[in-house]
């Protein structure tokens, strides 16, 4: 048992703990909730010689000793992403076939809808309802919680975006391609992207066992030419329905999504190569594969 100390990133003295360097990081979370009690184990972030501490991991992995200073952030209050995901994925659900179904109250004027914006609410509401059966039936989150400010952004996000697209998509004065080729090409290409986005998500459930956090790397698929397949095809579905629909809102829609994802993916691939990096008998991360667009990006 040592002793180590605790302080703030301000530098504040938290107090000093005597600590096992056999126990894990969540244990040493939960004796710091003890004593601060506004601070649970999701909320808790520490750093040692600016490395993170991970919850599975053991003190001892950390090279800690009698006197160690452990830097602690308090990450704010804390939702689960499963609460975020269902909520976000939810607004688009139902707000889309508003704009479909009450067209009159909201344009002034009621018309027959062409046969283009029936597929385009078929498809909005199909990936909508994928991913909030995804949420519940599919996904194991590495970690359980996120700043509860996430819940606002994101539902601000694709809430604000599902009303740009579905006004403009539904408008009585709406015009499909003229070539009809256009349409059954994007049809195809967000089906494509569809089941690509789900085979992808099941195989990232089947690398973690429920009711873990283990990591491993991907394999197989598309993984074989990115880190994050499932945003590959995500974009892909977008790009189908904007072929499909010819709308400028939703070409904004799936740059600003690719955008955010292309962030996401580069951060994930770095951290797959800094977390497999051949070293003590750690796996090596593939170095061919790509973050988001095979053979590009």
């Amino acid at each position: 048992m040592v002793k180590v100390t605790v302080q703030s990133r301000s530098g504040r003295n938290l107090g000093t703990f005597d600590v096992l360097l056999s126990s894990t990081v969540k244990e040493f979370k939960k004796d710091f909730a003890s004593k601060f009690p506004k601070y649970y184990p999701d909320r808790q972030r520490f750093t040692a010689s600016d490395v993170a501490l991970v919850d599975e991991k053991k003190l001892s992995e950390y090279s800690l000793k009698e006197g160690s200073v452990l830097i602690f952030k308090d990450l704010g209050p804390q939702i689960s992403w499963r609460t975020v995901f269902l909520t976000e994925y939810g607004g688009p659900l139902l707000l889309y076939p508003i704009f479909y179904f009450f067209a009159s109250a909201i344009y002034g004027k009621s018309a027959t809808h062409h046969f283009v914006q029936d597929l385009a609410l078929y498809c909005w509401t199909a990936h909508y309802l994928k991913r909030e059966l995804e949420t519940i039936f599919v996904h194991r989150f590495s970690h359980g919680t996120m700043p509860i400010f996430n819940i606002f952004k994101n539902s601000f996000y694709y809430w604000g975006c599902t009303a740009l697209v579905s006004y403009f998509v539904n408008h009585p004065k709406y015009t499909p391609p003229q070539n009809e080729t256009y349409i059954w090409i994007g049809l195809g290409v967000f089906i494509l992207g569809e089941l690509g986005n789900l085979i992808c998500h099941v195989q990232l459930r089947n690398l973690r066992p429920e009711g873990t956090t283990t990591r491993a790397i991907p394999r197989g698929f598309m993984f074989e030419f990115v880190s994050c397949p499932n945003y590959f095809f995500e974009v892909t579905s977008w790009i189908g329905f904007t072929i499909m629909t010819h709308t400028f809102t939703a070409g904004v829609f799936t740059l600003l999504g690719f955008v955010q994802m292309y962030v996401w993916a580069v951060q994930k691939h770095r951290r797959y190569r800094s977390e497999f990096d051949g070293k003590e008998g750690r796996p090596s991360y593939p170095r061919g594969r790509k973050s988001i667009i095979p053979f590009l990006l």
